[in-house]
């Protein structure tokens, strides 16, 4: 019982550390209609950042606030290349994924891997030294839980205000957006700075909990992103109570949970990869055979 309570917190927190990445990537792929690759380079931009500056003793949380602007800036580049240089959305993704593995090595001094052990991090910081001893055994989940509603609680708050419905609309009819007079090209740069600042939070998250960064932790993260968001808005559309953000969280758990279950069934490890492509297959398929569903439907 102990060892399954532990193995079900370890997939609820890191499920709401990709559930992170997985809002990210929803208001870019779903939102912006925009398959952005990028994504595999800001996840790890996130993580050096975060190693660097707790590494130059700078507060854990502003380490977060940081990386989530390093994220920001490297999505705004993919937009910059995108809508002003007209270099195809794929294109422009991969460009900038390809950057970020000669920034993040330049951020860790060359090194591939940068460890922070025993530095502060969000998870010892502050007020998590004077949790009761009952809680602090169970911080890490607390902290990743807080965080990822707090960030839903304020993603949705966005996409309710005037700019926010301005986002939606790009990614449905930029044409009806330029006739309100706006630039639907700007919208979009920001739109895919917001999802890979998110996405460079989850890999600032990530190295915190880990205590070091890795400028090879992006390689398939756009995967595992876009799986969760699938899977998430596949099996929850029809719960008219959940917002989509939620639907994106739960389906970064499930798809954890898929993973871990998979490895304590005796699946070796180097063959994640080839289980999360299949399971982002699966997602795709049952995707388009809810839309024909739905499509039979309307029609009978």
């Amino acid at each position: 019982m102990t060892t399954f309570l532990g193995l079900a917190e370890t997939v609820l927190r890191d499920g709401f550390i990709y559930g992170l990445m997985a809002m990210g990537v929803f208001v870019t792929y779903k939102i912006l209609d925009f398959p952005d690759l990028s994504v595999d380079g800001t996840f790890p931009l996130g993580a050096c950042v975060t190693a660097a500056l707790i590494c130059a003793g700078v507060n854990p949380w502003l380490a977060c606030l940081a990386a989530l602007l390093a994220g920001a800036l490297a999505g705004s580049v993919t937009g910059l290349l995108h809508v002003k240089f007209h270099i195809t959305d794929l294109l422009s993704g991969i460009l900038v994924m390809t950057a970020m593995w000669s920034v993040t090595l330049i951020i860790t001094g060359k090194s591939a891997i940068l460890q922070f052990f025993n530095k502060p991090t969000i998870f010892t910081y502050g007020p998590m030294q004077h949790l009761p001893q009952v809680l602090y055994q169970h911080r890490h989940i607390l902290v990743c839980l807080l965080l990822v509603v707090l960030v839903k609680l304020l993603l949705d708050w966005f996409l309710s205000t005037k700019y926010g419905l301005l986002l939606r609309g790009t990614g449905d009819n930029s044409q009806y957006i330029v006739s309100l007079g706006r630039d639907p090209g700007t919208i979009k740069i920001f739109g895919l700075a917001l999802g890979n600042g998110l996405t460079a939070l989850a890999g600032s998250v990530l190295a915190q909990l880990g205590e070091n960064a890795d400028v090879n932790a992006g390689k398939g993260m756009v995967v595992l992103a876009l799986a969760s968001v699938i899977i998430g808005t596949s099996i929850f559309h029809r719960v008219s109570f959940l917002k989509a953000t939620t639907m994106a969280i739960l389906g970064a758990v499930l798809y954890k949970a898929c993973l871990q279950i998979a490895l304590q069934l005796g699946l070796p490890p180097h063959y994640l990869k080839l289980l999360m492509a299949v399971l982002l297959t699966v997602a795709l398929l049952s995707q388009r055979f809810y839309k024909k569903g739905g499509t039979m439907n309307a029609r009978t």
